[in-house]
């Protein structure tokens, strides 16, 4: 090699370098975790390892248990969790109250100090949403009292819950509209819709609708999920869901939940999970 292809050569490996730092490789929009229930694990450090192995982001952990009714407000459970976090790598994504299913925030007091101690807990961990299921007993479709009841209750939590950079998540079977009336009255930011496809499909909603209706700033996290089954192998559209997501500008958390048969390895199907929502969405 003379001199004049030595400079050419360096020139280009300069030119090249450059390029690099003025156009770096767009980072995705999307994160992708797991609800440590739906791994086996609720409340477990153990969740960690599973989601690591699966190849996940971040894992979305319960607040508490029926049986551990105090949760993350123990403090050795919350630095046991922490620690499981740091040294897995992977990060706890947000929380999650699945108990409201067995004891309603709407009528039973237990569960108001669980979600004011859980907003104290999503804190120390760095997490930004608590997820507030609305199932089962905690039911809210047809249930105006009950409706109005929570309304009361957020509208003493939100505060809280703003100051301190958190959003509490509604997850229900309501409407996109009967989720904004509750959101309207309460007058907070910090209350959005926890937003499950397969949720609201069941409960005979029109999901494609719903995410116009709703829009991006309404909706602070959502479930990937197919009950019983793996995903894209469901009755559930995932590829017009994604274009419809991304067309919305949604950005963030998503979390698979239930996407698995009844009895397999929950590592290698998640696995597969993951694989085909990289193709939708390029995490």
């Amino acid at each position: 090699m003379n001199r004049r292809q030595a400079i050419k050569k360096s020139a280009l490996m300069f030119g090249a370098a450059a390029g690099m730092k003025l156009f770096p490789t767009a980072k995705s929009a999307f994160k992708l975790g797991a609800c440590d229930w739906s791994l086996g694990k609720s409340l477990s450090p153990d969740a960690f390892d599973i989601a690591r192995k699966i190849g996940l982001q971040g894992v979305q952990v319960s607040y508490n248990t029926s049986k551990d009714p105090t949760g993350l407000s123990d403090p050795k459970t919350l630095e046991m969790i922490r620690k499981a976090s740091t040294d897995s790598g992977i990060k706890i994504s947000s929380l999650a109250i699945g108990e409201l299913n067995r004891v309603p925030y709407k009528s039973d007091p237990r569960a108001e100090e669980w979600v004011l101690k859980s907003i104290d807990a999503a804190k120390a961990l760095d997490a930004k949403v608590i997820l507030l299921a609305f199932f089962s007993e905690g039911d809210l479709r047809n249930d105006i009292s009950g409706q109005n009841a929570v309304i009361e209750k957020l509208k003493k939590a939100a505060p809280y819950a703003e100051k301190s950079g958190i959003t509490l998540g509604i997850e229900s079977y309501l409407t996109a509209q009967e989720h904004i009336r509750i959101i309207d009255q309460i007058g907070s930011k910090s209350v959005k819709v926890y937003y499950d496809f397969r949720n609201a499909t069941d409960a005979g909603n029109d999901v494609f609708k719903e995410l116009k209706i709703l829009g991006k700033d309404r909706i602070c996290e959502l479930h990937m999920k197919e009950n019983g089954q793996r995903l894209g192998e469901g009755t559930l559209n995932w590829p017009e869901i994604a274009k419809a997501v991304k067309d919305m500008g949604y950005e963030g958390w998503m979390q698979l939940e239930w996407a698995s048969p009844k009895d397999v390895d929950i590592v290698t199907c998640y696995q597969h999970n993951k694989k085909y929502l990289n193709k939708l969405f390029q995490f």
